[in-house]
């Protein structure tokens, strides 16, 4: 007689909750709150090009060094990399099984389509998608200096000057802050709605810092190329 070997494998709590809408919901919520306090942070750093090329070279220098000796040369980086680059991945995804989930679930289009909330999902779409490609082109700008027109390792001050020197650097930097500047605005009230933060008489605050995030951020980006084009940095 054979023997029945199968075991009875039951999804785990962590799967089930991936696989619910709730659930994609809230790891979009989780990982772009993780990417926004990167991006206040990175802001800020980038601030530092105001005070001169050797205040903004050693505050890149002192980001390889974070830890030690602890941990090893660079090894903080690489953990931020990674972590940030988890929740671009899992943002990503979440974001796109959602979209297919939300058109599966209704094949016909509206007969009288709500204009605020397509506005609002076409803006998080194709602003995902610009700030997908734009990740790509600053990391090769930036980090391996693949495409930057200095491309001197060790100097990133001088490299972020030569990127904002040409008018092609600054074309994508801007657009890609604009559109980051809209999804920020959509996607702060949304994780709040997500994760439970509105409530009656919170809803008005909520909104209002995120307006404030948004256009803090974008015109804190902004600042930098703006400033090298019109001479103020150089």
């Amino acid at each position: 007689m054979a023997l029945d070997t199968r075991t009875d494998r039951r999804p785990s709590f962590a799967g089930l909750l991936w696989r619910s809408t709730v659930g994609k919901k809230a790891a979009m919520a989780v990982s772009g709150i993780v990417m926004l306090l990167y991006l206040v942070v990175h802001m800020l750093g980038n601030l530092k090009i105001f005070f001169g090329a050797a205040d903004f070279n050693a505050y890149a220098g002192w980001l390889r060094t974070i830890g030690e000796p602890f941990l090893h040369h660079e090894w903080f980086l690489w953990i931020a990399r990674l972590v940030l680059l988890a929740a671009v991945v899992t943002h990503a995804v979440a974001a796109y099984q959602l979209s297919r989930r939300d058109i599966a679930a209704r094949p016909a289009r509206y007969a009288h389509p709500r204009r605020r909330a397509s506005y609002a999902t076409r803006t998080m779409r194709w602003g995902g998608v610009i700030l997908g490609l734009f990740i790509v082109w600053h990391i090769l700008d930036l980090t391996t200096l693949t495409v930057n027109p200095r491309a001197e390792a060790g100097h990133p001050y001088e490299n972020v000057v030569a990127t904002f020197s040409t008018w092609y650097g600054n074309v994508v930097y801007i657009v890609a802050m604009l559109a980051l500047g809209l999804h920020i605005r959509h996607g702060f009230w949304s994780a709040a709605q997500t994760l439970g933060a509105n409530r009656p008489g919170r809803d008005r605050l909520l909104k209002q810092l995120a307006n404030l995030l948004a256009a803090a951020l974008t015109l804190g980006f902004i600042a930098v190329p703006v400033s090298v084009m019109t001479g103020v940095v150089s």
